[in-house]
């Protein structure tokens, strides 16, 4: 098979052709999907390696069942971002028997923003969201992430979770308020004005 892919190809079509052997369309599909997943990883796992290993498997679950997958039944992206909210979830709770890391001890990933203080007051709000996202409970820190870091729809988001709507909406209200009280008294220092 020839390995040229048109990249505007649905994420179906693509898998489709992965799965008859056109390892064009992988990288294709991979490009496209991977670093949504990624984030969402590096996001609930707060560990940039761990993450990584995470959107690994997740593709691979992908490509294993690619030939098996059934059009129309659900979009790709959402079962690959539930894939990955399961698999982080499995490793939440290993990590919650085990010992703990804490946020302090986890290395920020570098900013590509350029200009030295712009970096630095960046990399102090991630730092004080990921701290703040840590304290929210498990579900109300994925809606809120799914939500408004990784811009998913609420349908989207309750395919991933696997509850309803309305569920959706209110773990992403209650998570929104607990983050604004979390960082309240931070607006100042984070270069944010009090207007």
């Amino acid at each position: 098979m020839t390995d040229t892919i048109d990249p505007s190809m649905p994420d179906a079509a693509l898998l489709a052709a992965y799965a008859a052997g056109d390892s064009g369309a992988a990288q294709a599909l991979a490009s496209r999907l991977l670093p949504g997943v990624l984030g969402q990883a590096t996001r609930m796992l707060s560990d940039r390696m761990e993450a990584e290993d995470v959107a690994q498997e997740a593709m691979m679950r992908l490509w294993k069942i690619a030939p098996d997958w059934r059009d129309g039944e659900a979009q790709i992206s959402t079962w690959l971002h539930r894939v990955a909210a399961n698999l982080c979830t499995d490793r939440l709770r290993k990590r919650n028997r085990g010992a703990s890391v804490g946020m302090d001890q986890i290395a920020e990933p570098a900013d590509p923003t350029p200009g030295v203080a712009d970096q630095l007051q960046t990399t102090a709000r991630m730092a004080a969201l990921s701290d703040a996202m840590a304290q929210l409970p498990e579900r109300q820190a994925q809606a809120v992430s799914l939500r408004h870091l990784e811009g998913l729809a609420n349908p989207e988001i309750a395919q991933i979770m696997d509850i309803s709507v309305r569920s959706v909406e209110s773990l992403t209200a209650r998570g929104k308020r607990a983050l604004a009280s979390l960082l309240a008294g931070r607006r100042a220092t984070l270069g944010y004005d009090d207007d």
